[in-house]
């Protein structure tokens, strides 16, 4: 766990930290795959690798994958996709083969097959599931991480790769990896802000939690969570 003043410093930290790893796996003529996030917080994190790295890497080397998404056009403000490409995407050079959206805006459970099928395409596997070099993911001030929800904790332990899922309050539909695909990473690292946070955060370090962000836990790989010194406001 690491602890920055600000939001900002968080995002500033945690880009340079990703560029390393991109420009080591690409000076061994490697792919690197990395699965992002929605949310304020990595919405920061684009901006920073936009507004100083994107002529810093071979983005070329670079698999983009989303974590989950919500069931809606890519134009529609609340798109995870839309969100990094009008952030990140449109200002870096990569190729469009590389970018592996969610299609949020077809059949939910045909889109989660065919999504599962392009993730185990273009990663390596382990134990007979994808393996991707780093997963972002953010937390919701209920404790949820990717779409999976407190209510639908069952697809942490889930066979597929990918699930449909719903929030629990509006209903909304979304596509979301599963448990055992978020716990199967080389790296995972939870961003995570905000005084809202704060109370679930000190649950789960004080390991009294049962909510799907205290449950990810990587088999073979490294988690690191950093925090701000508002989300980080009760922890000891």
């Amino acid at each position: 766990m690491k602890i920055f003043p600000t939001p900002q410093e968080l995002a500033e930290a945690f880009a340079l930290e990703l560029i390393h790893e991109i420009k080591e796996t690409s000076q061994k003529d490697l792919s690197f795959t990395l699965a992002l996030s929605g949310g304020s917080t990595p919405k920061l994190l684009f901006s920073v690798l936009a507004e100083k790295y994107s002529k810093s890497v071979e983005w070329t080397h670079v698999h983009l994958f989303w974590a989950d998404e919500r069931c809606v056009p890519p134009e529609d403000p609340e798109s995870n996709y839309g969100m990094t490409y009008k952030i990140l995407l449109k200002e870096i050079e990569i190729p469009q083969s590389n970018i592996h959206r969610i299609r949020g805006e077809k059949g939910p459970v045909k889109e989660a097959l065919r999504y599962s099928e392009e993730i185990r395409r273009y990663t390596r596997s382990l134990n007979g599931l994808p393996v991707f070099d780093h997963i972002i993911l953010g937390m919701g001030d209920d404790g949820h991480t990717a779409s999976i929800f407190p209510g639908n904790k069952e697809i942490l332990y889930s066979e597929k790769l990918c699930e449909v899922a719903f929030h629990p309050v509006s209903g909304q539909k979304r596509i979301t990896i599963t448990g055992k695909v978020i716990n199967n990473p080389d790296r995972i690292t939870f961003l995570v802000t905000g005084s809202s946070k704060a109370l679930v955060i000190e649950q789960i370090f004080k390991k009294n939690a049962n909510l799907p962000a205290s449950l990810i836990s990587p088999r073979h790989g490294k988690i690191k969570w950093l925090l701000d010194e508002k989300a980080a406001e009760f922890i000891e």
